[in-house]
């Protein structure tokens, strides 16, 4: 009697009740979180149906929960809660018709098609340009005061500056085209 024992752990009641119950079934090997889990639906399962039968009751104007009222909660609960499976002569029927059409054809290209890399996440969407080069400074001649064409000066600065700031932001007009496919 130690022995065994010393075998099996000591289960409580309900979960003894289960296992039995499943024998009965002819299941023999399982994972021992299925007794838990059966457990636990059939406390669920019992608590909401105590509870809807008192509110029955209640609704009734009943002082107590009484047969009628447990039926009446157990089989709200059976006509939304449980659903029978469908059966098989319509599942069959119902796979010849999908079956019916076949499949289709496999692409030339194999893998998954994928936009053009500037479009995907894994794509490099920016370029890195190097840090470029000031601007040279416009030399002053020591000519005369006079001599100094303030508008040429001021156009030449003015073309600097746009090609600069093009060459710093590094970006090109470039045509933006959709989905390679």
């Amino acid at each position: 009697m130690a022995v065994d024992s010393q075998k099996q752990p000591v289960q409580p009641r309900d979960a003894r009740i289960v296992s039995l119950i499943l024998q009965s079934l002819g299941v023999e090997d399982y994972d021992s979180k299925v007794v838990h889990q059966l457990l636990e639906f059939a406390h669920r399962y019992t608590t909401d149906v105590f509870q809807d039968s008192l509110i029955y009751a209640e609704h009734a104007n009943k002082a107590d929960v009484d047969l009628d009222d447990v039926q009446l909660a157990i089989q709200g609960r059976v006509n939304h809660s449980f659903t029978t499976p469908p059966p098989k002569e319509f599942l069959l029927e119902l796979a010849e018709e999908k079956n019916k059409q076949p499949l289709p054809l496999i692409p030339e290209k194999y893998g998954i098609r994928l936009p053009a890399d500037k479009h995907c996440l894994t794509g490099i969407n920016f370029s890195i340009v190097p840090d470029a080069p000031p601007p040279p400074k416009p030399s002053l001649e020591r000519s005369s005061p006079m001599a100094i064409d303030k508008p040429d000066a001021v156009s030449e600065e003015s073309e600097n500056t746009t090609e600069t700031t093009n060459n710093k932001r590094g970006r090109e007009l470039i045509e933006d085209d959709d989905y390679d496919f």
